[in-house]
């Protein structure tokens, strides 16, 4: 009688795990997907990220999205953006061959991602206005994936971005949150409600070839595309298999070149837009019915930086008016206002570098994210205000997607986090940070 007493208890208790286990947002089961940007193969000195660098990260990672593929602006076929590289060097196959490696890890081939000529980026929308070159994209991406040994596509499709935010005063500034709430979604693009639906007509057209195949179908939302003008959530979620977040890049040097602020804050910040934050894009998704499972949170491994002048203010707090632009270019980088984490983190003021270091800025508060600056000279020169993710800021940003009952965290990208671990000793700081708390 006690054994099966006993045999009873263990049955419930067994049952009552294996609930909990499926149905908690704190499930083993939470995605981690890393973006792997080949640009950072063609940068210089310690900016060169090398495959031998995958090795590490691909521990931790459950996908990993190749970046990128393109659109040939006459046939509309999906094209690698690099045939030297991609495919005369194999990069495509030597990618893909880590499989073999990590047999669990998926890799989906990413088209578009805002390097496809991102000033011409028309092409994107006339290929979903015909039926003809949606079905030859459809083709060939899938041919594409099948021919080099992806698990599937990710579209990172480049709809026009909404416009930059302006600078404001007081009253100005009310008024202008005002307006902004009946912005026509006309001014950002004419045929917007047809390119809605033909999006639509894509994404269903892709899942079903690749379906076929037994291949992922997932999508990447970029920075500033508004998601309420091109996006039929509740038509679209049954076609995808992830919907990956890039939830940053709110305030960039190039769009906002006379004001900084904070790039990917968690939550809403007073006098800024209600929708420029993470909470904001993902409450969106959830509410327009996409299940929590399938939103893969973004958190990205770099900084933007801005120019401070003598003009801009003692206290570093944003947002800093009277910026001259973006920052200089980082010695690995080279490339105006961007840092990777490890360009910000070495120069942070330490025991060990405190002359013409960054002060760093927490935020205790979980709620908004990290900064540093340093004033400018005398002569005006050398000023400079960085909003960028560190370890800590990606805990909160994973303990958020925890706690919502998100698929998981997306990390974007590999090549821009410390991978040669000189901040503290480890390498992808960030990514393990992230991946730790989930």
């Amino acid at each position: 009688m006690i054994g099966k007493v006993i045999a009873a208890i263990a049955f419930v208790a067994i049952a009552a795990a294996q609930y909990n286990t499926q149905n908690s947002p704190y499930s083993t089961s939470s995605k981690i997907v890393c973006y792997y940007d080949t640009k950072g193969h063609f940068r210089s000195g310690d900016a060169k990220f090398e495959d031998a660098f995958l090795t590490e990260p691909l521990q931790f990672c459950t996908h990993l999205v190749y970046g990128f593929a393109g659109v040939n602006p006459t046939t509309c076929k999906a094209i690698p953006l690099s045939e030297q590289f991609d495919v005369i060097q194999n990069h495509y196959r030597d990618v893909t061959n880590l499989k073999r490696r990590y047999p669990g890890l998926k890799v989906l081939l990413s088209i578009g991602g805002g390097r496809d000529d991102p000033e011409h980026s028309e092409k994107y929308l006339k290929l979903l206005e015909s039926v003809d070159t949606r079905l030859a994209f459809v083709e060939s991406a899938e041919a594409l994936a099948t021919s080099y040994g992806f698990d599937g596509i990710d579209l990172a499709w480049q709809f026009p971005p909404n416009k930059p935010k302006k600078i404001h005063g007081t009253w100005s500034g009310i008024w202008s949150k005002i307006k902004h709430t009946f912005v026509s979604p006309s001014e950002i693009d004419p045929k917007h409600a047809e390119h809605m639906e033909q999006f639509t007509a894509l994404v269903r057209e892709m899942k079903n070839a690749l379906a076929h195949k037994g291949l992922l179908l997932s999508m990447s939302v970029l920075p500033n595309v508004n998601s309420t003008i091109f996006h039929d959530v509740p038509k679209l979620a049954p076609n995808l298999d992830l919907v990956n977040l890039w939830a940053f890049d709110y305030f960039t040097p190039q769009r906002n070149p006379k004001e900084a602020d904070y790039t990917a804050p968690l939550h809403e910040l007073i006098d800024r837009k209600y929708d420029e934050n993470v909470n904001g894009l993902v409450q969106h998704w959830i509410h327009k019915g996409c299940p929590n499972n399938k939103i893969i949170l973004g958190i990205p491994t770099f900084a933007r930086t801005w120019k401070m002048s003598k003009d801009s203010g003692l206290s570093g707090v944003p947002p800093i008016s009277d910026i001259k632009g973006p920052g200089e270019a980082g010695h690995h980088t080279k490339e105006e206002g961007l840092l990777s984490y490890e360009e910000v983190c070495t120069q942070l003021t330490n025991p060990h570098h405190n002359a013409n270091a960054l002060r760093k800025v927490g935020d205790p508060t979980g709620k908004f994210g990290t900064y540093a600056f340093k004033l400018p000279d005398h002569s005006g020169h050398g000023g400079i205000w960085v909003s960028y993710e560190d370890p800590s800021t990606a805990e909160n940003k994973a303990t958020y997607a925890r706690n919502k009952g998100l698929g998981g965290v997306a990390v974007v990208d590999l090549t821009l986090d410390d991978f040669r671990g000189k901040c503290n000793g480890n390498k992808y700081p960030i990514l393990r940070a992230a991946r730790m708390r989930l």
